[in-house]
């Protein structure tokens, strides 16, 4: 029994090769089969040219075209030019929304396979997206914003991952069973999708319990027009999350850890980080920047593996704004480590420190002159360095682009990065007379370290491929998007812009000069018909013309 099931494997897995062998043959051949098939096809013609009287035809259509009205001529160039702009325009649209070619993207997912492509379609991975550290406001500042410019600077895509935050941050299922009733409501207005019925049931759940701490967060974020209103509620959240933290943690000592879950401990425990690193944001954004930087410093050193906040960078533009550069040293020298990931403020931050020490003096001419300093060399390479991690942030520091306010989640590497960080550090680049200047004549040589950045990286790993289309998913439509690298216009686009611009440049012509762009299309058919008939007239030489004849006759 066991030799005939081994046998039957054999059979088996020889005539999956067998079908293997086939199917990469019929694949290969598909490369030269169409080459096959126009030379088939170019002698059956030849044979059949009798039967089908194609010299007749070919004579009676050059008469036809040669009797054709010069308005002939316009129509059909006109229509032309008509149809491949209309082309153009859709792939245009097309290749602005998604960064491909239509007709390349057909191209690719549908007769790749029939040709011999993959059969499995090339996929792009998806990014991690992070919360942003710097995050503002909803109803302070991104509604404010809203309300006079008329253009939400969030998309739906940023407020879902916040509300998929906020309901892994402040909810649990077991909020629905709770005895307090504003858990309950809380739950689902964590879960609710439009502003007003979150602050609603928000208003509810406070009017139940008026030290529901989640009600309170969600009303300092979403409903206070201003910081002191966001920080005013903050401060009666933060008093409401310490008292609920300190009565389960005596609830502990006491011996009562059965009735408290992990999972409710871990949850007041993030209530209280959230609260107190969102007063610290207020504290700063009011000028008080000593509070504030001693509020994030006290988080840090009670909770050092939450990183997921990312306080320290929040600390790191605090100090920044107090010109604390010697601190800003401290933190960086921390965080600066290659076991964290890194982020587009700690490689700039890193950069502009060292760009401090030597812009002061420095010049272009001299730098050209005498060549660059030790120094002024490795400000240089920490230039490069964070120009490498993020390409997209010298322009926005340079002005060379607009800035937006930031989104509420951001991607490393990516253009949302890149605003975010111009939005809260530009103040600090321009503070430091020549940094930028510096920055101006020496970020586009780390180009040169990495010219193929998606396959090759110089200090980090290759530039992911995926930014374009999370960034997209991240960013307002009204922003021009940093795609990085430039990506060069599609062979179709340019094929399409030639030929409506050529067609419609021969409507024109004809249609200003009828008798000489006739006379010009004659001799163009004239030329191209003498190798045509000097190739019938050598095979015709070869092959006798009765061929068909014969074959009938055997």
């Amino acid at each position: 029994a066991d030799e005939n099931d081994s046998r039957s494997e054999e059979n088996v897995d020889e005539n999956e090769n067998m079908w293997t062998r086939i199917k990469l043959w019929l694949c290969w051949s598909w490369t030269y089969l169409w080459g096959v098939w126009f030379l088939l096809i170019v002698f059956l013609l030849w044979i059949l040219r009798t039967p089908l009287r194609l010299r007749e035809n070919i004579n009676y259509s050059a008469m036809v075209m040669s009797s054709l009205s010069p308005k002939f001529y316009v129509a059909l160039t006109g229509t032309s030019s008509l149809i491949s702009g209309v082309i153009l325009m859709f792939e245009w649209l097309y290749y602005r929304r998604y960064g491909q070619s239509f007709i390349e993207s057909i191209s690719v997912r549908y007769l790749s396979p029939i040709l011999g492509g993959s059969d499995t379609p090339t996929t792009t991975p998806d990014c991690k997206v992070w919360r942003n550290p710097m995050n503002l406001f909803r109803g302070a500042e991104y509604a404010r914003y809203r309300e006079a410019t008329r253009h939400s600077a969030l998309t739906v895509y940023d407020v879902d991952l916040t509300a998929q935050d906020h309901q892994a941050f402040f909810s649990r299922e077991q909020d629905l069973e709770s005895e307090n009733q504003a858990n309950a409501i809380m739950y689902k207005a964590w879960r609710e999708k439009k502003d007003k019925s979150r602050i609603e049931l928000a208003e509810k759940a406070l009017a139940v319990d008026p030290n529901c701490v989640s009600a309170l967060v969600l009303l300092a974020e979403e409903k206070a027009q201003t910081i002191l209103e966001v920080e005013k509620l903050f401060k009666h959240a933060h008093r409401s999350a310490e008292s609920q933290l300190k009565r389960m943690q005596q609830m502990v000592r006491e011996g009562h850890r059965e009735s408290i879950s992990d999972l409710h401990q871990r949850r007041e425990t993030n209530l209280c980080v959230y609260i107190r690193r969102r007063l610290a944001m207020c504290a700063r954004k009011l000028g008080r920047y000593r509070e504030a930087a001693k509020l994030m410093k006290d988080l840090i050193k009670e909770f050092p593996l939450m990183n997921v906040l990312n306080v320290h960078e929040n600390l790191v533009e605090v100090l920044l704004e107090m010109q604390a550069y010697s601190e800003v040293q401290q933190v960086l020298a921390k965080y600066d480590d290659i076991s964290l990931p890194k982020s587009a403020t700690i490689c700039y931050t890193v950069a502009l420190l060292k760009a401090r020490s030597v812009c002061e003096k420095f010049s272009p001419e001299n730098a050209s002159r005498r060549g660059l300093s030790p120094t002024e060399v490795t400000a240089v390479d920490a230039i490069h360095r964070a120009v490498e991690f993020n390409p997209h942030v010298p322009k926005y520091l340079l002005e060379q682009k607009s800035v937006v306010l930031p989104p509420e989640h951001i991607l490393k590497r990516g253009d949302s990065e890149a605003v975010a960080y111009a939005f809260n550090h530009l103040q600090h680049w321009k503070r430091v007379e020549g940094a930028l200047t510096l920055l101006h004549c020496t970020w586009e040589g780390a180009f040169r370290l990495i010219p193929y950045p998606l396959e090759k990286g110089h200090l980090f790993h290759p530039y992911p491929a995926c930014t374009e289309n999370a960034d997209r998913e991240l960013l307002p439509s009204h922003h021009e998007l940093s795609v990085y690298p430039k990506r060069e216009l599609p062979f179709f686009i340019l094929f399409t812009g030639f030929l409506c611009t050529f067609t419609a440049g021969l409507a024109l012509t004809t249609h200003q000069y009828p008798g000489l762009m006739a006379r010009v299309a004659r001799i163009a058919m004239g030329w191209l018909s003498t190798p045509v008939m000097f190739l019938l007239e050598k095979v015709e030489a070869f092959v006798p013309s009765r061929l068909w004849h014969h074959l009938t006759r055997a």
